[in-house]
């Protein structure tokens, strides 16, 4: 009962006082959850009722299935992001095909990350580096912030083929067309956000701003819409303009419903049991990809005209007569005065109706959310864009898992709770699951709304409960408030969810730690920033750099010659300038002996032959190798051929049970000789130390302070510095 239905464990000694908590603490979540999920849908490129779809039911099932007591799943910033991203190149943002593709999307995300946890893939997670992950946050929560300009200022942008190109041209739109009233709003919910932050931290600071803002929009008639006949714009090419809009929108309809039927006779013709020619399969496919092609042309032809239209501005004049007309700027008469605001166009995800042309100058508002709940049906399925949207789907599930884990962690080390990383996958992965058959997209655990949570005293999941049936109350009957709520707002919503991810300490720290770790993370950054909105390239290259570097390493593990520190231990000689027995060579070899890098460890041992004439005997420090292959048997066999066959003696020393049973069933371990195997190094020199150095031993070798201790007394050496300490050293060292 407690692995298939983890939340049976709240219910253990569960009584009324958890319950007021978690009631709370559940209603505290859901005034934050309802504005920001409304934002982030907006991030996803959708309608912002699908936020609240994905607070709804993925809230819940998440909270039932996870190992967190106290996480909170629901539409995040990073995913929703990477929703939009991989969806733009296949369909218009918010369109019933994009709508359709990013619920399928979560329904793969979703069995992604189910089939991960039954599988106990948990350790996936490793593949994404925190240098990676520290790169990619960075620049992604500067493409999420820079992105919500257009909605802050109130301008229009032109989604270009790589974000900094559209931020230059939002900049110019800025300068040029900045609508104050839209600015002051979002400044204002900015300005109400940070003071309740800084003077109340525990109440819904973003629900106030919304409030606020949405009562102000109301009264003071923020919203300025008009609906026209074409025939009142004063500019023929506006005018042609619309006209192309509305036939391309018609010759996509046609071109849609083309390839709809050729998918079905393509289907037909696969699930044939007659015998079909290879002429009529390619003929069908040939076909099929031609009607793309045009498809792909028409909407890249829409998202043009969309670009020019949205980039007019008019003023608002009326005639001598009377007669209320729109001029773009710079071309009214002298002689007509204007209203002083500037007017656009402002469409949907359809034709524009030459008949009611919808004009604003206003403060853009959400407007008109749907009621009701959403209906409870399979997502459309397509067998092409399921095996397209894998791999996506595959780095939304690493992405939101590692946000969800990460802040699981955090918590749990404030509770004490056990946070099974697995048993979490599976509740997020049925999440997104439950979720897709709701109409939501994909969903993660939110840093924010868990730490709300967290403080406001959620004892189990059951705060998620709560949390999921105040948004459906919402749904039901309170959409209709919403209405007022402008963009700017969720705008600044985003931005200020947002800045808190921006972290390029931890990117120092990651140099400070290794270098190459540090420049995996710079990397990433940048790789990220530039190929923007195509996210996933910069994922590609800082996992790839990643893997690149755990390939270098173990291709050339730490190989290191030992030597005689001054508190008697044996450290690596060239880090802390340690002097050498010419006798004797004891190498390190830091790292399992494999396939990758067996020859490397030859390599090292004849460099060390050539560089001590006076050489008699190896010890190989086995106590790193922890495995062996056969690539590394055939090697170490080798070795040991030529160092004997040259006159000298190699011993081996710290060998674990693993390498040993290996040596043993390869039959090296009877080549090697048992009485040339070791269990310590200090076994291995004392056992060498008389016949490499022949008749007289040497006062000054290195090797000998250990054996001085078992006879001599020595003075304090702590207080002495490095060469005060080596020189008491010498001086103490005797024959044995």
């Amino acid at each position: 009962m407690n692995r298939f239905f983890p939340f049976v464990n709240w219910f253990k000694n569960y009584n009324l006082n958890f319950l007021k908590l978690d009631i709370i603490s559940g209603i505290t979540v859901a005034l934050v959850i309802i504005p920001q999920s409304m934002a982030y849908a907006q991030l996803a490129g959708l309608p912002v009722q699908y936020g609240l779809y994905a607070s709804l039911l993925p809230t819940l099932v998440a909270a039932l299935f996870g190992s967190s007591r106290q996480l909170a799943t629901g539409p995040v910033a990073v995913v929703s992001l990477m929703t939009a991203s991989t969806l733009e190149p296949l369909a218009t943002m918010g369109s019933n095909e994009y709508i359709m593709y990013a619920i399928l999307l979560a329904l793969i995300v979703g069995i992604t990350q189910v089939v991960m946890g039954s599988l106990k893939m948990g350790l996936l997670i490793n593949l994404m580096s925190h240098p990676v992950v520290n790169g990619f946050t960075n620049a992604a929560a500067i493409i999420i912030a820079t992105s919500q300009l257009p909605k802050l200022f109130g301008v229009y942008a032109y989604h270009a083929h790589h974000h900094y190109e559209t931020i230059y041209k939002v900049f110019k739109e800025i300068l040029n067309y900045t609508h104050i009233p839209t600015l002051l709003t979002g400044v204002l919910a900015f300005v109400i956000m940070l003071l309740c932050k800084k003077f109340f931290p525990r109440s819904p600071y973003v629900l106030v701003a919304v409030v606020v803002t949405t009562l102000l929009a109301y009264f003071s008639g923020f919203e300025k819409n008009v609906k026209i006949d074409e025939h009142l714009i004063v500019s023929p090419e506006t005018v042609q303009l619309i006209r192309h809009l509305d036939k391309s929108y018609d010759t996509l309809n046609i071109l849609t419903k083309k390839l709809y039927e050729l998918n079905k006779n393509l289907e037909a013709i696969n699930e044939s049991e007659n015998e079909v020619s290879l002429f009529d399969l390619l003929e069908q496919k040939h076909l099929l990809t031609e009607v793309r092609y045009k498809e792909d042309k028409i909407k890249e032809r829409i998202k043009d005209i969309k670009f020019h239209i949205s980039s007019l501005h008019f003023n608002y004049a009326k005639n001598k007569d009377g007669k209320v007309k729109f001029y773009e700027v710079g071309k009214v008469p002298n002689n007509l005065e204007t209203d002083g605001k500037i007017w656009r166009i402002k469409f949907g995800y359809n034709k524009i109706d030459s008949t009611s042309v919808l004009m604003t100058g206003g403060v853009e508002v959400v407007g008109d959310i749907p009621a009701g709940l959403p209906v409870f049906q399979l997502p459309e399925f397509d067998g092409d864009l399921f095996l397209y949207l894998i791999p996506y789907a595959l780095i939304i599930s690493l992405l939101g898992f590692m946000e969800a884990i990460a802040i699981a962690k955090a918590i749990a080390s404030k509770t004490g709770q056990k946070v099974d990383a697995n048993q979490e996958l599976i509740g997020q992965g049925l999440g997104n699951i439950v979720g897709s058959f709701s109409s939501a997209y994909p969903v993660s655990g939110s840093f924010s709304r868990s730490a709300v949570n967290f403080h406001a005293g959620a004892v189990t999941g059951m705060s998620s409960v709560f949390t999921s049936i105040v948004v459906g109350i919402t749904l039901l009957y309170f959409t209709p408030l919403l209405y007022y709520l402008p963009q700017a707002v969720l705008a600044a919503i985003i931005i200020m969810a947002v800045i808190g991810l921006i972290d390029f300490k931890s990117i120092k720290e990651s140099w400070r730690a290794k270098w190459y770790d540090g420049v995996i993370a710079i990397v990433t950054f940048i790789a990220t920033l530039i190929f923007a909105p195509h996210l996933e390239i910069g994922i590609y290259i800082g996992v790839g750099l990643s893997v690149g570097v755990i390939l270098y390493r173990s291709m050339r593990p730490k190989i290191s010659s030992l030597s005689r520190y001054y508190d008697l231990s044996l450290r690596d000689s060239e880090f802390h300038q340690l002097d050498e027995c010419k006798y004797i060579s004891l190498i390190r070899f830091g790292g399992p002996l494999i396939f990758s890098n067996a020859h490397y460890l030859e390599e090292e041992i004849n460099k060390k032959m050539r560089q001590k004439p006076e050489l008699r005997c190896i010890i190989v420090v086995c106590n790193a190798i922890n495995d062996i292959d056969a690539s590394g048997i055939l090697a170490l066999e080798l070795l040991v051929d030529r160092v004997r066959s040259a006159g000298y003696r190699i011993l081996f020393s710290g060998m674990n049970e693993t390498v040993l049973a290996v040596l043993q069933r390869t039959g090296l371990f009877d080549k090697i000789g048992q009485e040339n195997i070791y269990p310590t190094m200090e076994k291995a020199i004392t056992a060498i130390i008389k016949s490499s150095h022949g008749d007289h031993i040497d006062e000054e070798c290195p090797l000998l302070a250990m054996h001085h201790l078992l006879y001599f007394k020595t003075k304090d050496i702590k207080g002495l510095n490095d060469d005060e300490r080596k020189e008491d050293t010498r001086k103490n060292k005797k024959d044995e």
